[in-house]
């Protein structure tokens, strides 16, 4: 453990800025002791995601806690401090002809941090095909609210021993601990990797009606499942995100973003399968780059919201955020295909017209009880998700529902001073 004159270093104004995984357990027991508020920093780049912790919360800023610590190119395995950016690992793994297929989305042209990915179980255009954060994550490092430093999992492929710490971790929002390294596993780069734009044009008669109609999507998608391929992404755009992406087709059908990955003789065979579904053209690979960073470019605040629901229900979802997305010209819509799920980025919201759309959606499909009521006609069985809301209005969000007995035994059990990130996922105060 460091003393007390190297851990008073590592302390900055209203927060701490360590650099060892020591110098967080200093900080923890520190905040522990005084019941002080913790906010974990990555690299401070997604900061409006999730509600608002409390406001008298110290900053504990892991941007110094960067560097990989192992890398194994033959096991496919590597191991990073949390405040590693995914970029650095990016350029560490290309030279061995690998990479870690996390590709969240992020305002930051380094794609965010290691440990705030993990922490959050973001994923983005890849997930469904190569794995989302819990199926990539061989094994974590973390200081619980306590100060003890906890490890699960390994560094090898086939450590299964022990509680499932892991995945316990991954997805928790720093509300169990706060990771401080992270063993992931590898892929090989593939042979070839194409990107493709799928224009899907409607037929003149229906370009009256506004593009990307459920009907019309519904068409699109069975047309896409029913072609022998299996892109490792797949994006449906709406209009106006397409043309922020400089797409070709974007005023005149359906646009879809697939990337065919494998050996030369499998993505020339995907790729003239897809030329079944609309017109093919190929794109920069950069485009994934501008998709996953599309909020980054609009002023302002900017408000983030997630449907979700069967994927087979993929255009029901995407008629029903377009449907709430009307009152916002300006918004970004697209799809993750496979995954069923649909993302609108609303640059510039009105506040009281974006809490009604939440509000709404919250209610929508939901019996008095709040349960699903799936008997409903028309209506939505899915989730509305905000991935990221001005603060203001965080307020007009129903809450994520970890405020259950089950939840607060754990979070007690990991963190019993309630000091890391309390109120970020929408619980109630301190615990009984």
């Amino acid at each position: 453990m460091t003393g007390v004159h190297e851990r008073d270093a590592a302390r900055t104004s209203g927060g701490w800025a360590p650099d060892s995984v020591e110098a967080v357990q200093d900080a923890v027991r520190d905040a522990a002791a005084k019941r002080s508020p913790i906010r974990i920093v990555g690299l401070g780049t997604w900061l409006d995601a999730g509600h608002p912790t409390s406001p008298d919360a110290h900053p504990l800023r892991l941007s110094a806690l960067q560097g990989i610590t192992q890398y194994t190119p033959g096991d496919l395995t590597l191991t990073a401090r949390a405040g590693t950016p995914l970029a650095a690992i990016e350029s560490a793994t290309a030279s061995e002809g690998q990479w870690l297929p996390l590709d969240p989305y992020s305002v930051a042209e380094h794609g965010g941090s290691l440990g705030a990915t993990i922490a959050t179980a973001s994923a983005g255009p890849l997930g469904h095909a190569l794995g989302l954060p819990r199926d990539i994550v061989l094994g974590v490092e973390a200081v619980t609210g306590d100060g003890s430093i906890v490890r699960g999992g390994g560094r090898v492929v086939k450590n299964v021993a022990g509680f499932d710490l892991t995945r316990l971790l991954t997805g928790a929002w720093g509300t169990l601990g706060v990771l401080t390294e992270v063993t992931v596993r590898l892929r090989g780069r593939p042979a070839c990797d194409e990107t493709l734009a799928i224009v899907r044009h409607q037929p003149r008669v229906a370009r009256g009606r506004a593009a990307g109609g459920t009907e019309a999507v519904q068409d699109l998608v069975h047309a896409l499942r029913a072609a022998p391929a299996t892109p490792i992404a797949l994006e449906l755009l709406n209009r106006r995100l397409a043309s922020q992406l400089e797409l070709p087709g974007a005023d005149d059908g359906l646009v879809v973003l697939a990337r065919l990955a494998g050996n030369s003789e499998r993505v020339a065979a995907e790729r003239a399968a897809l030329t079944a579904v609309g017109e093919v053209t190929d794109v920069a690979p950069a485009v994934w780059g501008a998709l996953r960073r599309a909020e980054a470019v609009t002023e302002g605040a900017v408000a983030v919201l997630r449907w979700s629901q069967l994927p087979a229900l993929l255009a029901a979802t995407w008629g029903h955020a377009a449907a709430a997305c009307e009152p916002f010209p300006d918004a970004l819509v697209h799809a993750s295909i496979a995954r069923g799920i649909v993302r609108a980025i609303i640059p510039q919201a009105d506040a009281a017209l974006l809490a009604a759309a939440i509000a709404d959606d919250a209610a929508r499909g939901r019996s008095g009880h709040g349960s699903v009521d799936a008997r409903a006609p028309g209506r939505f069985t899915g989730t509305c998700i905000p991935e990221r809301l001005p603060a203001r209005l965080w307020g007009a969000m129903v809450s994520r529902a970890t405020d259950d007995p089950l939840s607060r035994r754990v979070r007690r059990a990991f963190d019993p001073a309630h000091v890391l990130n309390p109120g970020l996922l929408g619980e109630g105060g301190a615990f009984d």
